[in-house]
C-alpha cells in the first residue's frame, strides 16, 4: 500500500446457515446455493450447532516440515521492487563498488519507483532540463518545501542513471558483445521444476524475529572467507530475484595476483589466450609477490609479444595513450579508457571491476523461478503451536485471543507491501492425509470408530466422503489424486498466507476449519478471473516474462483494494473453527491465518462443472501446463457405464460427450485430409502420463494422438499435429482409443439414459389423467428408484397419489371397522370422501364411507335445530330444550365413528345450563353471603363456558358484584396498612356501608374487628381515669400499646403517649440519682428495704438475675397498684431488714468461703459493719483511710476522724445521695398524673429517713452527747497546737538542710505533718483511747441508730457524727486500722505499676519523637510513687 494508506477490507461474502433437512445432502445444498454464491466465487456455510465431528489425527505421531514465507516477497508489486533492487545491486557489485540506499525522510529511498517515475516523465535528461525533480519527489509521496527533488536527482544520477545507461546498452562497446555462452540460455521454462530462489537454509536454532530489517548490517567477511567462499558476498539478498552480492558490501583494496587467477567459469576462454597465459606463468617475475592495482593495470605481460600489443589499446575509442587511465577487466581482459566509459568515471574503482560487456552478459544470465523453501526443522502440533502462539503474542505485545482480527488484517497487508521490514513466518501446508490421517473419521479399518464417528465418517461433508459420492464426477478416477479425490491438512500461524490462485481444472474446492483460530479469504467470481489476471499482468509484467503461469504456482499476491481499484470484484471472510468455505470453478482466492489452526481442504467437481471443465483444458494447452488427469478419459469413463450415472450428471455428460465427438470427429477428419491414413488402437489409460503428453501442448492424450514410426519417443495431440517432426506423411500414423462408431455407440447409449425419463414421464401422465390400477401406479415409482430418476415433480406428484391413496385405504378401514385410533371430524370425513373420488383408481370402500357420511349429516342437522331453539331469561329456569333431551342427543353423537360439530355445541349448551345454575344458586336472596373466591371461580369458570346471551348477562352481573366488592376491600385495605389513621366515625360509617353488599368480604371483617377494639379501649381509659387513684404506669402504657396497633386516630392515645412519657422521664431521673453505674438492681429494689441479705453471698446476687418489682416487697401485679399494700408492705420490710441485721456474724473457719469471690479466708481480710460478712482487699473497693481524695490529714492522731467504715456491695446498693436531691424528685413526681411503684417506694423512704433523722437530731442533742463532741472538738485542736509547735522547732534545727536541699534552681517541697497512708502505719502505735465515755445505755442507743442508719439508702450527716462518737469512746481498732491501711498501699501499689507502665510508653514514643534525649530517658526514674514525698529516696529528686 503506497503512501501509507490503510487497507479497507471488502465486502462480506454469502453465509449460509442450512438446516437438518438442508444439511442431509452436501452437494444437493451446494447446488441449491450455487446460482448465489457463485457470483462472489466463495461463500461460507455454517453447519447446525449440533454438528460437531471429532479431530480424528493422531496427535503423538503428527509430524511435519513447514515452509518458509516472507511476506515482502509475496506480494506482486514488492517482488516487483525487490527484484529491481537485486539487479541494480548486481550491476554495481560486478563493477567492484558496493551500494548503499539511502535515507529520505527516515525511510529508504524506493529506487524502483523513482526510476519508474523518471522514465515516465521523460528520463533523467528531460526531467533534468525542465526541473521537473519536485514534481517527481510529489509523486514519490515526499512534502514539499524541504528541497527533496534536489536530493532525489543526487539519488538517482548517482545510483540509477548508470544502471538505466547500461539496460538502454548506450554503455557497450560498438563491437558486437560475446554472446552468453550457457547451456541455460535456452533451456526450456518447466513450470512444475520450479528451483528453490531462495536456497540459504535457516539454522534449525533460528528464530525469526518481529519486523527484522532488511537493511540492518551484517558482519563484514574476512579476506580468507572470501578467497574460500566466493559466494558470500551473495548472502545478503534485497529481494525476491536470484541471489547476488549484497548491497551492504563495503568496497575494498585487495591485493591479488592476476597471473594465479582462473579465468571466470561461465566465459570461454580462446586457446592462444590459455597458451599465452601459460607463457607468462612460467617466467620469472621479481615484481610477482607484489601488490598490483588498476591504476598501473597490472602489466605482468611479455611486451615483446605482438598480440600483447594489440590488446594493449582501448576498446572504446580503439586508442592506447592514457596509460594511466585504461582499466583492465576482471573477466574479458579487455581495456577501456575511464573517460571513455559511460558515464565516464572520475577516479578507479578499488576491487574487481567487469568492463560493460562482461556486465552484460552477466546481466543476460535468466532469473530463477520464484518459490518457497522448507524449513530445516521438523515440528509436532505442540510444538508448532508453541512457536506460533508466541510468535503472535510478541509481535502484539498481548495475549493471542486478544488480538482484533481487524488488525491482524492491516497488519498483514501492511507488511507485505513493505520493502523494509522483512518478517518471515512457516506455514504446514499441503500436508497428505493419506500419510498423516484426516481430521474427519475414516472407515479404513486402522482404528476402532464409535457409533457417533461412523456418522460423521458417512457424512457427505466429510472431506474424505464428498469427492467419491455419487453426484460427484471425481467418483468416477480410480487414482487417489492427493489435494483433489485425498484431502490436504494444513496447520497455519499468524501471518502465514496462501496466494492467488484457482484449482487445478478449475473444480470446485471445499475447506474446514477443525480448529483454531480464524483464517481469513479473499475472492474474486470465476467472471472476473480473467480480469485479475489481466491486472496482475499490467501492474506486475516483469513477474509474467519469465513465469507465464505465476498465477498457477501459489506464490504470489496482490492486495485487493489494488485489484479493487482496477475494477476487480472481491470478496471477504473470516472462516471460525467448525465452519466451511467453498470456492467455485474458476473462482481466484487467497488468504492467510490469524493464528495457529488446522485445516483440511480437497476438491470436488459436480455435473455443472464438466463444460468449465473442458474449457479449462483448452486454456492449459494454451499455457502448456500439465494436466493432473485427462478430461476426455473421464466423460469417455462416465459414458461407458450411463445407467450408473445419476440423471442429471448422465444429461450433463451426454451433452459435454456430444461436443468432444464432434471434436473428435473434425479433428480426424482433418488427418484424412492431410493423408494421414495409418491407424492402431491404443488404451492410453494404461500408460504412464509423461508418455502421453503431447510434446508441444502438454495436454495428456486419450481418444487419439499423432506418432511418427521413426521418432517413437515423441507424440502430439490432433491440434498440433504440424509440430511432431519433419517426417514424411507416410511415417505417421494415429493412435485412438475408440472407434468414432463406438463413440457414437457410447453417445446414443447416453442419450438413451438421458431421455428414458421422458418416456417415463409421459406414462405417470397417462397414468394419473385416466383411472388405471394401483398397481400400475406402484410399477412407475418402483422404476423411477431403479433408474435413479432425480426428484422432479412428477415423481412427487406419483409419490402424493400413492400416499393418497394408502392414507384413503387405511382411515377407510379404521372408520368402517370401529377402530380408529382419533376419532375424525366431519371436515376430515368429507375431505376423505372428496379425495377417494378424484383419485385416478376406483375405491371400493368409497359407498360405505359416503353412508357413514349421510348418517352423520343427518344427526348434525338435528342437533343444530336442538341448540337454536334454546335463549331464555338467565335468572329464571329456562323453557328451552330439556337436559335430558341434550344429553340423548350426546350419548347418540357418542356412538357415531366421526365426531359431528354438533355434538360441541350440545356439550357446549349442557355447560351452560350447569353454570347458569351455581350462579342462579349463589346469587339467590336466601343464599347468604357469598365470598370473593366463589365469585372468582364462578367468573373463572364463565370465561370457560360457550358464550351466550344468557352467559354475558351473568358474567356481567357477576363482575359488577365482584368490582364493587374488591373496591371496597380496597378501600379497607388501605385504612388497615396504618398509613394514615382515620377517626373512628368514618371507620364506621365505611364497615355500615360496606355491610350492604351481599359478599363476605374479609378486610372489612378486619376493620370491623378493630372498631370493636377501639370501643373497648376507650371504654377502659374512661373506668382508668374515673378511678379512685390516678391510674398506674403499667395500665397506661397497656393501653398505649393497644392503641397504637389500632389502625384508627383516637385523640386521647397522643395524652395517654405524653404522660407516659413524663413518667418513663422521672424514673430515667430517678434511676440516675439512685443506681450506680452498671448496677444489677432495680430501681425499685434499691428504694425498698433489702430482706435476707445477710443469707446470700455476693456471686449469689451477681450471678442471678434481678428481681421483679412485683417480687421486691412479696406483692403482685395487683398489689401495687394499692398504695396502701405498698406502705404496709415497706414497714414490714423494715422491720425484716433490722432483724436480720440486728444479730452478729460469727468467725469463719479456714475452710468456709468468705467474699465475693468465694474463696477461703487469707490475710488483709475486712468485716463490712452492717452484714459483718469479711471480704478480701482488691475483691471489693474499700474506703480510704485519709479520704477519698488521698488529702493530707490535719491531726492524725485523732484516728476517729479517720475514715474506715466499710459497707459492702450488697448493704450499699445504690449512690445513696442526700436527703435534699430526694426531696427535689419527690416534688416532680407530685406533679405526676400517674402512679409508679418506684414513687411509692421512694415517699416510703423519704418518709423513713426523716423519721431517723428527727431520732438522731433528738439523741444528738442531749447534754451528754454534746459534752462528748465538744470534748473531741478540744482533742483535735490541742493536738494541732502542739504539732505546730513541735514543727516550728524542728525548722530551726534543719534550716540548713533545707537550704542544701535546693538542687539545680529546684527547691525541695516542704514535708507536711502526714500526706501517705503509709505513714500512719508507724502512728498506730501511739493512738490512744477511748477518748471519751459514753454510759451503756447511750451507746446502745446510738448503736441502733447508727445501725438504721445505715441500711438507709440516704445520705445523712447524723450517721457520720454517730460513727464518730461511737468510735472515740472505744478503744483504736488497730489491726483493723493496719489491716485497712495494707490493703491501701497493695491497691496503690496494683494502681502505679500500671501507672508506670501507661507512662512508660508514652515517654518512649516521646523520646522516639524527641530524638531521644537523655531529659526523656531521666523522667522514667522522678516520678514520685504513691504522692508520699516524706519517703521518697534522695536518688528520685
Amino acid at each position: 500500500m503506497e503512501g501509507g494508506d490503510e487497507f479497507v477490507p471488502p465486502p462480506e461474502c454469502p453465509v449460509f446457515e442450512p438446516s437438518w433437512e438442508e444439511f442431509e445432502d452436501a452437494l444437493g445444498y451446494i447446488a441449491k446455493i450455487r446460482p448465489i454464491a457463485e457470483k462472489s466465487g466463495i461463500c461460507k456455510i455454517r453447519p447446525p450447532p449440533d454438528w460437531q465431528p471429532p479431530f480424528a489425527v493422531e496427535v503423538d505421531n503428527f509430524h511435519f516440515t513447514p515452509r518458509i514465507q516472507r511476506l515482502n516477497e509475496l506480494e506482486a508489486e514488492t517482488r516487483v521492487k525487490l527484484n529491481y533492487l537485486d539487479r541494480i545491486a548486481k550491476f554495481w557489485e560486478i563493477q567492484g563498488s558496493s551500494l548503499k540506499i539511502p535515507n529520505i525522510e527516515r525511510h529508504i529511498l524506493d529506487l524502483y519507483s523513482l526510476a519508474k517515475i523518471v522514465t515516465e516523465e521523460g528520463g533523467f535528461e528531460a526531467v533534468s532540463k525542465e526541473r521537473r525533480w519536485a514534481r517527481v519527489a510529489q509523486k514519490l509521496g515526499y512534502p514539499p518545501g524541504k528541497n527533496i527533488g534536489s536530493l532525489l536527482r543526487s539519488h538517482y544520477e548517482r545510483i540509477v542513471y548508470p544502471f538505466e545507461m547500461f539496460q538502454s546498452g548506450a554503455s557497450l562497446p560498438p563491437c558486437k558483445p560475446r554472446p552468453y555462452e550457457s547451456d541455460d540460455v535456452d533451456k526450456e521454462y518447466k513450470p512444475h521444476s520450479i528451483p528453490l530462489r531462495q536456497s540459504v537454509q535457516p539454522s534449525k536454532m533460528s528464530s525469526y524475529g518481529r519486523r527484522a530489517n532488511r537493511l540492518q548490517p551484517e558482519p563484514e567477511p574476512t579476506e580468507e572467507d572470501i578467497e574460500k567462499n566466493p559466494e558470500l558476498k551473495k548472502l545478503q539478498i534485497y529481494g525476491a530475484g536470484p541471489k547476488m552480492m549484497g548491497l551492504g558490501l563495503v568496497p575494498r583494496d585487495k591485493a591479488r595476483k592476476k597471473d594465479l587467477q582462473p579465468p571466470p567459469l561461465n566465459l570461454v576462454v580462446k586457446d592462444e589466450v590459455k597458451m599465452k597465459e601459460e607463457d607468462e606463468g612460467s617466467t620469472d617475475d621479481p615484481g610477482k609477490d607484489e601488490p598490483c592495482t588498476k591504476m598501473t593495470m597490472r602489466l605482468r605481460r611479455n611486451l615483446s609479444n605482438p598480440q600483447f600489443v594489440d590488446s594493449f589499446v582501448c576498446r572504446m575509442c580503439g586508442r592506447g595513450d592514457d596509460d594511466e587511465k585504461l582499466l583492465l577487466c576482471d573477466g574479458c581482459d579487455d581495456n577501456y579508457h575511464t573517460f571513455c566509459l559511460l558515464p565516464p568515471l572520475t577516479d578507479p574503482p578499488k576491487g574487481n571491476w567487469r568492463c560493460p560487456k562482461c556486465v552484460a552478459e552477466e546481466c543476460k544470465k535468466p532469473a530463477e523461478a520464484f518459490g518457497f523453501e522448507q524449513a530445516t526443522r521438523e515440528y509436532t502440533l505442540q510444538s508448532f503451536g508453541e512457536m506460533a502462539d508466541t510468535f503472535k503474542a510478541d509481535y502484539f505485545n498481548m495475549p493471542v485471543h486478544m488480538v482484533p482480527t481487524e488488525l491482524v488484517e492491516k497488519e498483514f497487508w501492511r507488511l507485505v507491501s513493505s520493502i523494509e521490514e522483512d518478517v518471515t513466518v512457516e506455514y504446514g501446508a499441503d500436508i497428505h492425509s493419506k500419510e498423516f490421517g484426516s481430521g474427519f473419521p475414516v472407515k479404513n479399518g486402522k482404528r476402532h470408530l464409535s457409533e457417533e464417528d461412523e456418522e460423521y465418517a458417512r457424512s457427505g461433508w466429510n472431506l474424505n466422503v464428498m469427492p467419491v459420492l455419487d453426484q460427484s464426477v471425481l467418483c468416477h478416477i480410480n487414482a487417489d489424486i492427493s489435494g483433489m479425490k485425498v484431502p490436504w491438512l494444513y496447520v497455519g500461524m499468524v501471518f502465514s498466507a496462501f496466494c492467488w490462485h484457482i484449482e487445478d481444472h478449475w473444480s470446485y474446492s471445499i475447506n474446514y476449519l477443525h480448529w483454531g483460530e480464524p483464517k481469513t479469504w479473499y475472492g474474486v467470481p470465476a467472471v472476473a478471473a480473467e480480469k485479475l489476471e489481466e491486472v496482475m499482468k499490467k501492474l506486475t509484467p516483469e513477474l509474467f516474462e519469465f513465469q507465464p503461469d505465476l498465477l498457477h504456482q501459489l506464490v504470489t499476491i496482490m492486495n485487493p483494494n489494488i485489484l479493487m481499484a482496477h475494477g476487480v470484484p472481491v470478496v471477504r471472510t473470516n472462516q471460525c473453527a467448525g465452519e466451511f468455505v467453498i470456492t467455485f470453478p474458476r473462482a481466484y482466492h487467497s488468504g492467510f491465518n490469524q493464528g495457529y489452526n488446522f485445516a483440511e481442504a480437497v476438491n470436488f467437481c459436480t455435473a455443472d462443472w464438466l463444460p468449465m471443465g473442458r474449457s479449462c483444458i483448452e486454456h492449459y494447452r494454451r499455457l502448456r501446463r500439465y494436466c493432473v488427469f485427462s478430461h476426455e478419459e473421464l466423460t469417455c469413463k462416465m459414458a461407458a457405464c450411463p445407467e450408473k450415472l445419476d440423471l442429471n450428471l448422465a444429461a450433463a455428460t451426454h451433452r459435454e460427450m456430444f461436443i468432444i465427438v464432434q471434436e473428435e470427429r473434425k479433428l480426424r477428419k482433418a488427418l484424412l485430409e492431410k493423408g494421414i491414413t495409418e491407424a492402431e488402437r491404443e488404451a492410453f489409460e494404461l500408460l504412464p502420463d509423461d508418455e502421453r503428453q503431447c510434446d508441444k501442448c502438454k495436454t495428456t492424450c486419450f481418444l487419439s494422438a499423432l506418432a511418427c514410426t521413426n521418432c517413437t519417443e515423441r507424440l502430439v495431440c490432433l491440434y498440433h499435429t504440424q509440430d511432431l517432426c519433419s517426417c514424411s506423411t507416410d511415417k505417421l500414423y494415429l493412435r485412438y482409443r475408440y472407434t468414432l462408431d463406438e463413440l457414437l455407440a457410447m453417445l446414443h447409449r447416453l442419450k438413451v439414459r438421458a431421455e428414458s425419463f421422458d418416456s417415463w414421464a409421459n406414462r405417470v401422465k397417462e397414468a394419473l389423467e385416466q383411472e388405471e390400477g394401483i398397481k400400475d401406479l406402484e410399477a412407475l415409482k418402483e422404476e423411477a428408484a431403479e433408474r435413479k430418476f432425480p426428484d422432479n415433480e412428477l415423481l412427487q406428484r406419483l409419490s402424493a397419489v400413492l400416499a393418497d391413496i394408502e392414507r384413503c385405504r387405511s382411515r377407510s378401514a379404521e372408520l368402517l371397522g370401529g377402530t380408529p385410533s382419533e376419532r375424525p371430524s366431519l371436515q376430515e370425513l368429507r375431505t376423505l370422501v372428496d379425495t377417494m373420488l378424484n383419485l385416478p383408481c376406483v375405491m371400493e370402500q368409497l359407498e360405505e364411507v359416503q353412508a357413514v357420511l349421510q348418517k352423520v349429516e343427518e344427526f348434525d342437522s338435528r342437533a343444530q335445530a336442538l341448540v337454536s331453539s334454546g335463549g331464555a331469561e338467565w335468572k329464571q329456569p329456562s323453557p328451552g330444550p330439556s337436559a335430558a333431551h341434550v344429553q340423548a342427543l350426546l350419548e347418540e353423537g357418542a356412538l357415531l365413528p366421526v365426531a359431528a360439530p354438533a355434538c360441541e355445541l350440545l356439550a357446549g349448551l349442557q355447560e351452560q345450563g350447569r353454570w347458569l345454575g351455581q350462579v342462579r344458586h349463589t346469587l339467590r336472596p336466601a343464599g347468604g353471603e357469598v365470598t370473593l373466591a366463589v365469585l372468582r371461580s364462578l367468573m373463572e369458570a364463565g370465561c370457560n363456558v360457550p358464550q351466550s346471551v344468557s352467559v354475558e348477562t351473568a358474567m356481567g352481573e357477576l363482575q359488577e358484584l365482584l368490582t364493587i366488592a374488591e373496591r371496597w376491600e380496597e378501600k379497607a385495605q388501605i385504612c388497615l396498612e396504618h398509613r394514615q389513621k382515620h377517626p373512628l366515625s368514618t371507620l364506621e360509617a365505611i364497615v355500615n356501608e360496606a355491610q350492604l353488599i351481599p359478599v363476605q368480604l374479609p378486610n372489612i371483617q378486619s376493620l370491623q374487628a378493630c372498631l370493636t377494639r377501639a370501643r373497648a379501649w376507650v371504654t377502659d381509659l374512661e373506668e382508668i381515669q374515673n378511678g379512685e387513684h390516678y391510674p398506674c404506669l403499667d395500665d397506661l402504657e397497656g393501653l398505649v400499646a393497644i392503641g397504637r396497633d389500632l389502625p384508627v386516630r383516637m385523640e386521647e392515645l397522643r395524652q395517654l403517649e405524653l404522660q407516659v412519657a413524663s413518667a418513663h422521664s422521672w424514673r430515667d431521673k430517678a434511676s440516675k440519682t439512685f443506681l450506680k453505674k452498671s448496677s444489677q438492681h432495680s430501681l425499685l429494689e434499691v428504694l425498698c428495704p433489702c430482706v435476707e441479705k445477710s443469707k446470700k453471698r455476693e456471686e449469689d446476687l451477681l450471678s442471678s438475675e434481678a428481681d421483679s418489682d412485683v417480687n421486691v416487697l412479696g406483692l403482685t401485679a395487683q398489689d401495687l397498684r394499692d398504695p396502701g399494700a405498698i406502705v404496709m408492705a415497706f414497714k414490714e420490710g423494715e422491720r425484716q431488714e433490722k432483724e436480720q441485721n440486728g444479730g452478729s456474724s460469727p468467725s469463719p473457719t479456714s475452710s468456709q468461703p468468705v467474699c465475693v469471690c468465694g474463696g477461703v479466708p487469707r490475710p488483709l481480710l475486712y468485716r463490712c459493719q452492717l452484714c459483718k460478712d469479711l471480704f478480701h482487699g482488691g475483691c471489693v473497693p474499700f474506703p480510704s483511710v485519709l479520704s477519698p481524695v488521698n488529702l493530707p490529714i490535719a491531726n492524725p492522731l485523732c484516728w476517729w476522724d479517720w475514715d474506715t467504715c466499710f459497707l459492702c456491695l450488697r448493704c450499699q446498693r445504690s449512690r445513696r445521695p442526700r436527703l435534699e436531691t430526694i426531696l427535689a424528685l419527690l416534688v416532680a413526681l407530685q406533679r405526676l398524673p400517674v402512679r409508679l411503684p418506684e414513687g411509692e417506694a421512694l415517699q416510703c423512704l423519704t418518709e423513713r429517713a426523716i423519721n431517723w433523722q428527727g431520732q438522731a437530731k433528738q439523741v444528738l442533742d442531749t447534754p451528754e452527747l454534746q459534752g462528748a463532741l465538744q470534748r473531741l472538738q478540744e482533742l483535735k485542736e490541742m493536738q494541732t497546737r502542739d504539732e505546730n509547735e513541735e514543727h516550728k522547732e524542728e525548722n530551726k534545727g534543719n534550716r540548713e538542710d533545707v537550704i542544701s536541699g535546693l538542687e539545680n534552681g529546684i527547691k525541695k517541697p516542704e514535708i507536711p505533718s502526714v500526706t501517705g497512708v503509709e505513714s500512719l502505719v508507724a502512728l498506730i502505735p501511739r493512738l490512744k483511747g477511748p477518748v471519751i465515755e459514753l454510759v451503756p445505755s447511750t451507746r446502745a442507743q446510738l448503736e441502733e441508730l447508727l445501725l438504721e442508719g445505715d441500711l438507709l439508702e440516704v445520705t445523712l450527716d447524723q450517721t457520720h457524727t454517730i460513727y464518730r462518737l461511737l468510735q472515740a469512746a472505744s478503744p483504736p481498732p488497730r489491726h483493723s486500722l493496719n489491716t485497712l491501711i495494707q490493703m491501701e498501699l497493695q491497691e496503690q501499689k496494683r494502681s502505679g505499676r500500671a501507672g508506670k507502665m501507661k507512662d512508660s510508653k508514652r515517654k518512649r514514643k516521646t523520646q522516639k519523637a524527641e530524638g531521644g534525649t537523655s531529659e526523656a530517658s531521666d523522667s522514667k526514674k522522678t516520678r514520685p510513687v504513691n504522692h508520699t514525698p516524706v519517703q521518697t529516696p534522695q536518688e528520685v529528686l
